[in-house]
């Protein structure tokens, strides 16, 4: 008996192992930025920190910088750590997003990171295209300095919603209302995209504040790259499994204390909403009584 259970252990470990990989057909976190990542515009300015698991970004009168997933996803979560340009940023965006890198029908989700006036609060902008209709912009002023240290930065994207998370804070979500025959983001692969750049024509306070190139260079920093998702092109099944796990039950609407802190979110720090917006739409969009 004790022989038997020597020689059936290791089997049965090497089948759990097996069943664990082969039920979660998803890409691998990186190791490092190179990993998973290319830089997609002016190398120059971006560093790459502690054998690559860090990356900083640079902003000067030159030009900024941007970087680029490898590969495109269709469905899934990505999520970085990232600490903002600090005190006069005025004029200055930080973009995280994913983009299917197509024009007309493009789709779309953003997270911009509007710079301000040292001592003001730092806005966080979301947007959504789908089908090529954007133009979906809410704005939260972020309880915390952004600056100071890193934070998490989420986007969850699967067949019932999309939810943007600071720090595990869900700030937005949009639902899949197809049945109502409002667009939603699933035919079209999404690459992950990051830039620091300059625009100050439009970024604080409408673009009142403009950016002090006497603060130059401006920095943003980033750790912790995750991808999981299904990666295009892929396993034929991946996109459809219903074992992914950001399709499971626990994924396809917010949980009682995410809905309490969403509320939060959006009782005491949002600064602006389309949906409310008289001047843009004096008929609100279709999504925004389907529940967003």
């Amino acid at each position: 008996m004790a022989i038997f259970f020597r020689n059936i252990i290791p089997t049965l470990f090497l089948l759990i192992i097996f069943l664990a990989f082969s039920s979660h057909p998803v890409s691998a976190r990186p190791a490092a930025f190179l990993q998973d990542f290319r830089v997609t515009w002016s190398d120059s300015h971006i560093r790459q920190i502690d054998g690559g698991r860090a990356i900083q970004l640079v902003l000067d009168q030159n030009s900024g910088c941007g970087f680029a997933s490898k590969m495109k996803y269709l469905f899934g979560r990505v999520s970085m750590r990232i600490k903002l340009v600090p005190g006069d940023s005025a004029g200055t965006v930080t973009a995280f997003y994913m983009n299917s890198d197509t024009d007309s029908v493009r789709d779309e989700l953003d997270f911009e990171f509007l710079g301000n006036r040292t001592g003001q609060p730092y806005t966080v902008q979301t947007n959504i295209y789908a089908h090529g209709k954007g133009d979906r912009e809410q704005r939260i002023n972020l309880w915390f300095d952004p600056s100071s240290d890193f934070h998490l930065y989420t986007i969850l994207w699967n067949h019932h919603h999309i939810v943007f998370y600071v720090d595990d804070v869900p700030i937005r979500v949009f639902k899949n209302n197809e049945a109502r025959g409002i667009p939603y983001p699933k035919f079209q692969a999404m690459g992950v995209y990051s830039t620091l750049w300059e625009a100050d024509d439009w970024a604080t306070r409408g673009g009142l504040e403009k950016i002090d190139w006497s603060k130059a260079p401006f920095y943003a920093y980033y750790k912790d790259f995750d991808i999981e998702g299904c990666p295009v092109p892929g396993p034929a099944n991946c996109v459809s499994n219903p074992r992914n796990w950001w399709e499971g039950a626990n994924y396809q609407a917010l949980s009682a204390m995410e809905a309490r802190r969403y509320r939060w979110v959006r009782m005491n720090h949002m600064i602006y909403d389309y949906c409310t917006d008289k001047s843009r739409y004096p008929v609100a969009p279709p999504e925004c009584s389907a529940g967003i």
